[in-house]
C-alpha cells in the first residue's frame, strides 16, 4: 500500500474512462452533431496496431480524425477499434486508452491532455503525472486527414497539485 493517494493517475484512469463512454456512445448512436475527434495516440505502445506503412510514417506518435467516415467502431475496456480512411485507403486501427496521448473535440473547444502513460504497476518511486495543459497553436500535430484543429479548452489541475 502507497503512502499517499495517487489522484494523477486516479484522474488520467477517469479521463479515459470519459473518452471510453463517449466512444461507445458513438459507436451506438453516430457522432451527434458537428462533433468530431482529434485523437493523437503513441504508436509505439506494446498494444497499439495500425498497419506497418503507418508506423512507418508515424514512429512515434499519430493523431487520427473521426469525422466525417469512419466505420467498425468496436469500444472495449481497454481500447477501441476503428476502420478510418487513408487516401482512399481503408485501415483498421486498435488504440489502447493507455495510448492515448490527447482527445480533443473542437466542436466544442474540449480537450484532454496526458502527460505521462499509466502502465498499471504499483511503482515504489513513480514519476508523478504532470497537469493537463492547453496545446498551443505551435505544438498541434499534422493532421493526417488535412484537417486542420482548433484551439481547445482543456481542463487544468494546477491549482489541485501541491
Amino acid at each position: 500500500m502507497s503512502s499517499t493517494i495517487d489522484y494523477g493517475n486516479l484522474m488520467h484512469r477517469a479521463m479515459r474512462g470519459l473518452i471510453q463512454e463517449v466512444l461507445a456512445d458513438v459507436s451506438a448512436h453516430g457522432l451527434p452533431g458537428n462533433h468530431h475527434f482529434f485523437i493523437t495516440f503513441d504508436t509505439t505502445h506494446e498494444e497499439a496496431r495500425l498497419a506497418d506503412w503507418l508506423k512507418e510514417r508515424y514512429p512515434t506518435e499519430m493523431t487520427v480524425v473521426m469525422q466525417h467516415w469512419f466505420d467498425n467502431l468496436e469500444v472495449s475496456d481497454d481500447g477501441f477499434a476503428v476502420t478510418l480512411n487513408f487516401g482512399d485507403s481503408p485501415e483498421p486501427l486498435y488504440i489502447p486508452y493507455n495510448a492515448i496521448l490527447t482527445f480533443v473535440d473542437p466542436s466544442v473547444e474540449f480537450g484532454l491532455r496526458f502527460e505521462t502513460q499509466d502502465d498499471g504497476t504499483d511503482d515504489d518511486d513513480p514519476e508523478p503525472p504532470r497537469p493537463l495543459r492547453a496545446r498551443k497553436d505551435d505544438d498541434a500535430p499534422t493532421e493526417p486527414a488535412g484537417e486542420k484543429s482548433q484551439d481547445a479548452d482543456v481542463v487544468q489541475l494546477d491549482k489541485f497539485r501541491k
